[in-house]
């Protein structure tokens, strides 16, 4: 368009067009030189996403398609009935109701955590750098570290916490051993590491709130419940709906913690979609049938993340703000 402008209107028609002509192939040129240009930038990034996603989803989607035993050797193809196996199995619908279960406990007590947390630190008027420091701690500890300092604490009757309430006269109960006990530590264990990143994004999302509504709401008599309610959490609708599908597709996913600390016992009483997945494909050896099961985990973790983005966009629609 600048080309064009510079040509003016001045001399003959036939002239005139004549110019106009070459500043829309300068133009063209230009615009062509830059998308080389930009593509040239893109095709690194491109080829890694390839290379680390793409390719091993699509190795995984074709092999879900054969009876790829590691142990017979066997390596037939199928079709869909690793598939039409799995939709049949108690085992995996147990599994699948399991890892719901844990995700919607520890999901929803990190974000009320976190929310309470992040507004208690946002009220504060020194210190809030430090405390938020130090509780993003947890999160910084490698998983697999951080599961085998649960587990000390956790174990059986010689563990610290067993340990502590034993000093007090008080029976402790099996914590790794028994079924019930066992999904609330995994859950506590989740919560314990993961909270600390949710404090931090949503403390950093109430800082960003116009300051002139918190002063506007004080004056008009809002209480703590009334402000965090009515005016935060409505201002930071988007980042909540970020922090809570990036912390479900995540939770979906765990596997260090529940490996440490009960391998997926007692039983199968934490038995997960992955603990599932890396039993059937490092312990059976059935590659396939392993394959097509993380496809399914990926569908259903994407069909949930869809749900939360889809729930929290309505509760939003009537604030004039869009989730995504």
């Amino acid at each position: 368009m600048t080309i064009l402008k510079e040509v003016g209107t001045a001399g003959p028609p036939a002239l005139l067009e004549q110019r106009r002509a070459e500043a829309r192939s300068i133009a063209q040129t230009t615009d062509w030189s830059r998308s080389v240009k930009y593509a040239t930038f893109l095709l690194p990034s491109v080829a890694l996403i390839c290379c680390v996603m793409l390719y091993p989803l699509g190795y995984a989607v074709y092999s879900s398609l054969f009876n790829y035993d590691l142990g017979s050797g066997t390596h037939d193809l199928i079709g869909l009935d690793n598939y039409v196996t799995l939709l049949g199995e108690a085992r995996f619908w147990a599994a699948l109701g399991r890892t719901s279960l844990i995700v919607t406990c520890a999901v929803t007590s990190e974000f009320f955590i976190g929310l309470f947390v992040a507004y208690g630190l946002y009220q504060l008027v020194r210190g809030g750098r430090v405390l938020s420091l130090l509780m993003f701690l947890p999160h910084i500890v490698t998983p697999v570290v951080a599961a085998l300092f649960l587990r000390w604490i956790f174990m059986g009757r010689w563990g610290l916490l067993s340990s502590i309430l034993i000093s007090f006269n008080i029976f402790p109960p099996d914590w790794l051993g028994d079924p019930n006990w066992a999904r609330f530590t995994v859950v506590v264990a989740d919560i314990w590491q993961f909270t600390p990143f949710i404090i931090l994004v949503l403390l950093a999302a109430l800082n960003t709130v116009d300051e002139s509504l918190i002063e506007a709401a004080k004056l008009d008599g809002a209480g703590h419940w009334t402000l965090l309610f009515r005016i935060l959490v409505p201002s930071v609708w988007p980042i909540i709906a970020f922090v809570l599908v990036i912390r479900v597709m995540d939770a979906f996913r765990s596997f260090d913690n529940i490996y440490v600390l009960t391998a997926g016992g007692p039983g199968t009483a934490t038995e997960t979609l992955t603990m599932y997945t890396y039993t059937t494909a490092f312990k059976l050896l059935k590659i396939g049938k392993a394959s097509a099961l993380g496809v399914l985990t990926l569908v259903f973790v994407g069909c949930v993340a869809l749900a939360v983005i889809t729930v929290l966009s309505r509760l939003s629609r009537g604030r004039g703000r869009s989730v995504i």
